[in-house]
């Protein structure tokens, strides 16, 4: 039996179409991109990798707003 990972099978989608040209994207398109994208971070974050993902780009934040004081 076959089995897909949604989070996978999304993250597939997303890069598929975030690999297009630009000027080729409608409103409508770049809304559903859009949708996808969170609909794959809804997946992602309560994994693990989603917390270590959270995690570095929380100290991410903090290093830029400590440089920039």
């Amino acid at each position: 039996m076959l089995t897909i990972n949604v989070a996978v099978l999304l993250a597939v989608i997303v890069v598929w179409r975030l690999r297009r040209r630009t000027e080729a994207r409608s409103r409508l398109d770049e809304k559903l991109t859009v949708v996808i994208v969170l609909a794959l971070g809804v997946l992602i974050a309560p994994t693990p990798a989603g917390q270590g993902i959270l995690n570095v780009l929380g100290q991410l934040a903090s290093g830029v707003t400590q440089a920039g004081r």
